[in-house]
């Protein structure tokens, strides 16, 4: 009988992306194959203590968000020749040994390269983007400057470092309603739709709770469009059939907010989008080109707009959710890669690489 491959499924963290992360990691430690997988659950703290996980009581219940406990500390081996170990920090003895990590960490310290360079020190196999892609995708002001320089279409925005108002010229660039978001966030956390100026302080004040660097966006008015992508072990990179989200008007937030993706049920998605063929093809086309203008490797979704100007790329997201209604996992499964399938690829793509 063939060994299992031990997969860490690494979560938490962190980020304020916390329990979205967990509810991820339980959704995909529970579809790994056992035939094939032996899954470690290693969960990372809010203050950032790495422990042993669980495999239950990672799922929303009546609203409550899961966090990471502390069990016993364990540390991960940093020198390539025991990679995979991880270590009892207390007791001071070797605790586990994986193959492979899933890290499935989601905003700064952990989908932003700072837990890939961990790894790439380490030695050890992982799924998803390296460093740069990483941090690049982490980073809304880089993301866009990369994309524009491969001559892919962005809304316009202003970037606020040291200062907290923008110029009247920048007002009238943007106009109004405008978008004020952390720059190297996720899950639409820090995130306000702004159609007064005079609301405009209290947003950047929110943004500003979640990073020191904030994104000012004018709004794109279009269809709200997701595509995955998805690179195999042998090298090919495919793009999914495209989501068209419908019902986010209907939400109290009157956007894609946080409460709206995870708390909420009023958003719902049509997959396949009902698009004209050419229009799919160009999404898929623009979605792949993202991934390799990024530098991506292994997965990514890439959020559209589809305007009467034309497609305009919203976001690249290097670590999409992997909670039972993402929109990745649905789009690849409405693709013909189901979940299972999905993980397997990805788990094999990254020892691949």
């Amino acid at each position: 009988m063939t060994e299992k491959i031990r997969v860490a499924v690494v979560y938490g963290g962190r980020s304020s992306e916390h329990s979205v992360s967990c509810v991820s990691a339980g959704a995909i430690m529970h579809n790994l194959d056992p035939e094939k997988y032996e899954v470690i659950p290693i969960g990372i703290t809010q203050d950032g203590a790495w422990t042993q996980g669980t495999t239950e009581g990672l799922e929303i219940v009546d609203g409550k968000l899961p966090v990471v406990e502390l069990r016993d500390e364990l540390a991960l081996s940093l020198n390539p020749a025991t990679k995979g170990r991880f270590h009892n920090v207390s007791q001071h003895r070797h605790e586990v040994e994986a193959d492979v990590i899933f890290p499935v960490l989601h905003g700064p310290f952990g989908e932003d390269g700072t837990v890939q360079g961990l790894f790439e020190l380490s030695g050890i196999p992982y799924v998803g983007p390296g460093v740069l892609a990483s941090a690049a995708g982490m980073d809304k002001e880089f993301t866009k400057k990369l994309l524009v320089a491969e001559g892919l279409p962005v809304a316009e925005e202003v970037i606020l470092r040291d200062r907290t108002e923008l110029t009247e010229e920048e007002k009238d660039k943007l106009g109004l309603p405008v978008f004020v978001k952390p720059a190297r966030g996720g899950s639409s956390i820090g995130v306000s739709k702004v159609s007064d100026w005079a609301d405009f302080p209290a947003a950047v004040k929110q943004a500003h709770e979640s990073d020191t660097k904030v994104l000012v966006e004018a709004e794109m008015v279009g269809d709200e469009v997701e595509v995955g992508v998805l690179e195999y072990p042998d090298g090919r990179i495919e793009a999914s059939v495209p989501s068209l989200l419908t019902g986010i008007e209907e939400s109290e937030e009157g956007f894609y907010g946080f409460e709206t993706k995870y708390l909420d049920n009023v958003v719902s998605a049509k997959i396949p989008a009902p698009f004209e063929p050419e229009v799919t093809a160009q999404l898929q086309e623009m979605s792949i080109h993202a991934f390799k203008a990024l530098g991506c490797e292994g997965l990514t979704r890439v959020d559209f707009f589809v305007t009467d100007d034309g497609l305009r790329i919203n976001e690249v997201n290097t670590l999409p959710g992997f909670t039972p209604i993402s929109m990745y996992p649905q789009v690849l499964a409405a693709s013909g890669v189901d979940y299972p399938t999905l993980l397997d690829t990805l788990v094999q793509q990254a020892l691949a690489k």
